[in-house]
């Protein structure tokens, strides 16, 4: 028997089955535990939830003068609980970048906990809680459909050493803006996040001195990081986990149209939407990502790499990615015609080659400026983009604080 029960009531010996609201409104990863701990009670306590499901076949049970919400028989362990689904009302209408980077920078350090803690918990041998993982993924469908280049910007923006965990958020919400910009419908969008976010759960299983080597790797490890797709696979089935796209995806994301990728070497045809998807995605949080052995690509000059990479990438699909980021991404350093540099800080999706800029430095005196906010395809501007900047020759500390308004965002971020 399941019992809905307000906080207050919830003791010592109970077996958690599940909190009522978000997942950012409660401090566990998990939401099926048994409740030993009295800090767990305390946190539990002192969260934003207010209601939990308990499972007194399980545990103990709420005294008979306790009041109980609803009650139901747990016939079917499988299915998630109405009452445990139930989401806060989602906001989605459209905001300025501005106005949701701040709640995309919340949002994503909760996600590199809760995705930090699956993967640790794989290596230990425990099972994914896909009910966590899968409220991850709505919650970054939300904030992308509210304003994409928000999160996706300071997803990108991470430390050489929480790679493998924030790489799992950032191709979640980058799948998100990809099949939002194919006009695929929303239960797709939404199980193409979820994808994203399992993608790589594979690499729980590579040795972390192979995952986290700061060199080449030899023959044999790169051999033992070809199989983190199937590894990953198996791992999703053995959760439980039967979607579809969660499992293509995870399997073949290294897979390339010539058929030149791994573990399967599919080629053309035999790749699915989702497959092709995922290469794109995955290819392009990893170039311009910090890494313990290279620093990031600046993101408009790794869209003209992948450009030029012939046979890799569903061309239909990678014409759709560089829309869905435009093509100066946010972030991307770029030369203006009044001999200014200036850092994209948003897009115009009327006119990609036309982004919202802040300017940063006087080519002709080389002095740094005041930041100064121009729309590039406002009908008053009379200044355009000339060319991309290396933003590593220009050796500009603060350029992702400048585009985020976020402080310090980025000055820990490059290998040393």
């Amino acid at each position: 028997m399941l019992k809905r029960i307000r906080v207050e009531d919830v003791r010592l010996g109970m077996y958690i089955h599940g909190f009522v609201g978000s997942w950012l409104d409660h401090p566990f990863w998990r939401n099926r535990f048994l409740l030993e701990d009295p800090e767990d009670l305390a946190r539990i306590r002192a969260s934003a939830v207010r209601e939990v499901w308990i499972d007194v076949s399980r545990g103990a049970d709420v005294p008979p003068e306790a009041p109980v919400a609803e009650a139901v028989e747990a016939a079917d362990e499988a299915e998630p609980l109405r009452a445990y689904d139930e989401r806060v009302q989602r906001l989605l209408q459209p905001v300025s970048q501005s106005e949701e980077l701040q709640r995309a920078a919340r949002l994503l350090a909760s996600a590199r906990g809760a995705v930090k803690d699956m993967f640790q918990d794989a290596r230990m041998g425990r099972a994914i809680d896909r009910q966590v993982m899968r409220a991850v993924a709505e919650d970054i469908a939300d904030s992308v459909t509210r304003n994409a280049g928000a999160l996706i910007s300071l997803a990108r923006v991470k430390t050489a050493d929480e790679y493998t965990y924030m790489h799992s958020v950032a191709v979640c919400a980058l799948m998100v803006a990809l099949a939002r910009q194919l006009g695929l419908p929303d239960e797709e969008v939404r199980a193409a996040g979820f994808a994203g976010l399992l993608h790589d759960v594979g690499k729980a299983d590579i040795p972390l001195e192979i995952l986290n080597k700061p060199g080449r790797l030899t023959e044999g490890e790169f051999a033992i990081v070809r199989e983190h797709p199937r590894k990953g696979w198996q791992r999703l089935r053995a959760a439980g986990i039967e979607d579809e796209a969660a499992l293509e995806v995870c399997l073949h994301h290294h897979e390339r149209m010539d058929g030149g990728g791994y573990p399967d070497g599919l080629k053309g045809e035999a790749l699915t939407l989702l497959a092709r998807m995922g290469a794109v995605c995955d290819v392009y949080d990893a170039i311009t990502s910090n890494r313990p052995y290279k620093a990031g690509w600046d993101p408009a000059e790794s869209l003209k790499r992948m450009a030029s990479w012939k046979g890799h990438f569903d061309e239909r699909i990678f014409q759709a990615f560089v829309r869905s980021l435009g093509i100066y991404p946010v972030g991307s350093l770029v030369r203006l015609s009044n001999q200014r540099l200036a850092v994209v800080v948003e897009q115009n999706p009327g006119n990609l080659l036309k982004p919202v800029v802040k300017t940063v430095l006087s080519l002709r005196s080389g002095e740094r400026l005041v930041p100064e906010r121009i729309d590039l395809a406002a009908p008053s501007c009379r200044v355009g983009i000339e060319q991309r900047e290396d933003p590593a020759q220009w050796k500009i500390p603060d350029l992702d604080e400048i585009w985020s308004g976020i402080p310090g965002l980025g000055r820990q971020s490059a290998p040393a």
